[in-house]
Formats: C-alpha cells, sequence, structure tokens
C-alpha cells in the first residue's frame, strides 16, 4: 500500500502504521502491563476510539442518520462495558499472573476522566477558547443577546409537551414535568440532577435518594435520545432557511454576509500553525478555566444562593475578552490552533471515555417502558422544536438553534455538549452549548426551586 498522505488514513496515519500500533497496545492491554496513568489511557482510548470511529464513519445507516463515528463510539464502548467484553483481558493478563487488569485499566480510565483526573474540564477549556476567541467579533455581538430566548423557548416547549403526554397517557401533569422534564433540561447529573434531588429534599417532596433514583434514567434516556436526534436532525434538515451548516446566525436583509467570515487574511494566520502558538493556546485556556473557578468562588461568596458553574463565568470571561478586543490578535490565533488540535486529535478519545464513564446502559435498558421513553422523546423533541422556533424568530438558522439551545439543554452537561454537537458535526458551537447546560442549568435549578415550592406537595 502506498504510504501517500492524500490515501484512506486512520487516525491521520495510513492504515498499516496505524495497524502496527494498535497492536502493540492492545497488546500490552490483554497481558496486563499497559502502562498506568494518562500515558497508558491515552493510548489504549485513541486506539479503541480510531477504531470505533472508522466502523461508525463507514456503517451506511448509522454514517446518514445517526452521527457516524461519535455515536458508535460512546455507544459501543458503552455496550462493551456493560457486557463486560474487556474481560477478555483478565485471562491473558492472567497467565502472566495479572488476572484482574480490567478493573484495574477501568479504574485508571475513569481517575483520568472523572474527579480528580477531569480531562473533560481540559478538553472543554479548549474548545471554549478558542471557539469564542476564533469567532468573528460581529458575529458574537449579534448571537449573544438572542441565545437566551431560544433556551426559554426550549424550555417551554418541553415542559407542555411532557406535561400534556403525561396527562392523556395517566402517568400524571406534575409528576412529567418534576420527575422527566425538569433533570432532563437540568444540565446532566452533577449540575442538574443531584442538586434537584437537594431541592427535591428541601421541598419536602422526597428524600435526595429517592428523586436522585427517579430522575437518573431521566436524565441518561435524555440525553442518549439528544445524541441520537441531533445526527438524525442535522441529516434531514437540509434546507438552506433551516441548516446554516454550522453557522448559527442568520446575516439579515442590510447584513454584507462577509461582515460575519472570517477574512482571508485571517484564515491564513490561522493556517500557520507552530509548536508556540500551540503552547501559548494551552496556557491561555487553563488560564481562563482557572479564572472561572476565581469568579465562582467571589460569586459564591457574594450571593451564595445562587450557583452560577465556573464554566459559565469562563464562557463570559472569554466572551467579553472577545467583544472588547481585550487581547492581541495573536494569542487569539493560539487559542484558535489549540482548540483545532484538541478536536482533532482527542475527540475520538474522548468519547471512550463518555462511554466508558457516563454512559449507564443498565440505567437505560432498566427504565424501558412506552410511557417513560414516549415522555423523555417529548421532552428533547420539545427542546428542539421550542428552540428551533424561537431561535427563527430572533434570526438563528433553526437547526443550529435546535441543536445548541435545545438538544444541549435536554443532554448530560458537558459530556452531552460534545457528544450532541459531535454528531450533528457541529463542534465550532461548543461555546453556545456550553451556555446552555451552565447558565440554562442555572436556570432550570431556580425553575425546580420555584416549582417544587409550589407543586412538590402534589406528587
Amino acid at each position: 500500500m502506498s504510504d501517500d498522505y492524500s490515501a484512506f488514513k486512520i487516525f491521520n496515519l495510513p492504515p498499516k502504521y496505524f495497524a502496527m500500533f494498535a497492536v502493540v497496545v492492545l497488546l500490552a492491554a490483554m497481558l496486563g502491563v499497559l502502562p498506568a496513568g494518562m500515558a497508558g489511557c491515552f493510548a489504549f482510548m485513541i486506539v479503541c476510539g480510531a477504531i470505533l470511529q472508522e466502523i461508525g464513519d463507514h456503517l451506511p445507516i448509522v454514517k446518514t442518520f445517526l452521527g457516524g463515528g461519535p455515536v458508535v463510539i460512546i455507544f459501543g464502548m458503552g455496550f462493551l462495558r456493560y457486557k463486560n467484553f474487556f474481560g477478555i483481558f483478565d485471562f491473558f493478563s492472567g497467565l502472566i499472573g495479572n488476572p484482574d487488569f480490567t478493573a484495574i485499566l477501568m479504574k485508571n480510565i475513569e481517575t483520568f476522566f472523572k474527579p480528580d483526573g477531569e480531562f473533560l474540564d481540559f478538553y472543554i477549556a479548549a474548545l471554549i477558547s478558542g471557539s469564542i476567541l476564533g469567532m468573528n467579533r460581529k458575529l458574537l455581538i449579534k448571537a449573544a443577546a438572542r441565545y437566551f430566548p431560544a433556551i426559554f423557548g426550549a424550555i417551554a416547549v418541553s415542559f407542555a409537551l411532557t406535561a400534556l403526554a403525561g396527562h392523556f397517557m395517566g402517568f400524571g401533569v406534575i409528576k412529567s414535568i418534576l420527575l422527566i422534564a425538569l433533570p432532563i433540561m437540568g444540565g446532566g447529573m452533577g449540575a442538574g440532577a443531584v442538586p434537584l434531588s437537594k431541592i427535591f429534599e428541601s421541598s419536602g417532596a422526597m428524600t435526595a435518594e429517592e428523586a436522585i433514583s427517579i430522575m437518573n434514567p431521566a436524565v441518561a434516556i435524555g440525553n442518549a435520545i439528544s445524541i441520537v436526534l441531533a445526527g438524525i436532525l442535522a441529516k434531514i434538515l437540509v434546507g438552506k432557511f433551516l441548516n446554516g451548516r454550522g453557522s448559527l446566525v442568520k446575516a439579515g436583509a442590510n447584513d454584507d454576509p462577509a461582515e460575519f467570515e472570517i477574512s482571508p487574511e485571517m484564515q491564513a494566520k490561522r493556517d500557520k500553525i507552530t509548536v508556540a502558538n500551540l503552547g501559548i493556546g494551552l496556557l491561555s485556556a487553563t488560564t481562563f478555566f482557572s479564572w472561572g473557578f476565581i469568579a465562582a468562588g467571589i460569586w459564591d461568596k457574594l450571593v451564595p444562593a445562587v450557583d452560577i458553574h465556573a464554566y459559565a463565568w469562563m464562557i463570559i470571561s472569554v466572551a467579553l475578552c472577545k467583544v472588547f478586543n481585550i487581547l492581541p490578535e495573536f494569542i487569539e490565533v493560539s487559542c484558535y490552533q489549540w482548540s483545532q488540535f484538541v478536536i482533532r486529535n482527542l475527540t475520538a478519545m474522548l468519547m471512550v471515555g463518555i462511554g466508558l464513564c457516563y454512559l449507564s446502559l443498565d440505567v437505560v435498558i432498566n427504565s424501558l417502558s412506552l410511557t417513560y421513553l414516549l415522555l423523555c422523546f417529548l421532552s428533547c423533541i420539545g427542546a428542539f422544536i421550542g428552540a428551533a422556533l424561537v431561535g427563527a424568530f430572533v434570526g438563528f438558522y433553526p437547526l443550529e438553534a435546535g441543536i445548541t439551545a435545545g438538544l444541549c439543554m435536554s443532554n448530560m452537561g458537558g459530556t452531552g455538549d460534545v457528544a450532541v454537537l459531535s454528531a450533528a458535526h457541529r463542534m465550532e458551537l461548543m461555546p453556545f452549548a456550553q451556555i446552555s447546560s451552565r447558565l440554562g442549568g442555572a436556570i432550570i435549578l431556580m425553575i425546580g426551586s420555584l416549582l417544587l415550592s409550589t407543586l412538590g406537595s402534589l406528587l
């Protein structure tokens, strides 16, 4: 086979070279000698992600309607762990005296992804800084004021459809809103269902343990439905008035579309990637992320009753830097280049971690009833419809508005944002997705407090 880099490649490599690397990594895993920590995790997850990415991107129905590689990676890895497929490693590693290697490997990956590992934070920090600083400044200013109405549209239609169906299916209006729509729209588990369970307990409706056990399946199923919907709708809604091809804001009648595009001169600077720029981008992204926690801590001291996540403060801070031209151009370019490096090289790996650490197939399967599934589906599709309709009214492309202000509200927070945007092939919309998950999630917590204080006794 030719080594021509224009030919078919896996993880940017000709297949024969990728195969050699993959054999070494998988052999090390099977023998139980794969390095612990970041080095082993990177190698194992990149190999698994690259293989499943290729499978998903070439399966006819999956690549066309279900989002292709990202969906296959997430659900494929979740299925393999659910079926204990990786237990086969224990057989081979046991031959050299390490029979419990699978448990060790999974623990290493969980440590890498979950607190205190938080590789997800590292990834999203790169995306937020690079995506916002890489946006056209005029586009960012024009989009920001219109985005929150789209979020409220998503919440309103999601709640309305779920309540209406719950009434006619005998599940109950109040239960449908509080136990299904509310947690699905709440920004995932850590920032959504968990604090909501505390609100349930403080209202006297039920204990936190009871609430979390009921809401957990809804959050997991809503996340899965949102990912699949993103992939399907991105393929179905192809009209030029519906689909912005990754652009959120439509140019108005009096607008020059060129004003909202990246100039050829700027694109040329972005394409000239240097090692120094990548280092600047890395430092800038992690510094912005650290500042988010400083701002969150100050806010928590001043206004302890209203929790605003560090991601939200990071988004606000980066956006202000962009709007007011606080940073020099070379730092903005560096942040963009760093985010592109992370997206192109680490996204498939991240999907592996989401599938292994965050997707609970047993929870999804145990909750499968027609009524429950339909209510979860209506919560998600309602979020999309509400955001798309309001988005169209305020000058957004309906598809991009529905995905970011809708499905990124009904997914599972940061992990769901990455999965939904990957399935829709719109990773450049991550800043808006994070607004939905973080600030939108905070709005849901406030709505939940209000609803439970007035309706909690009716559960």
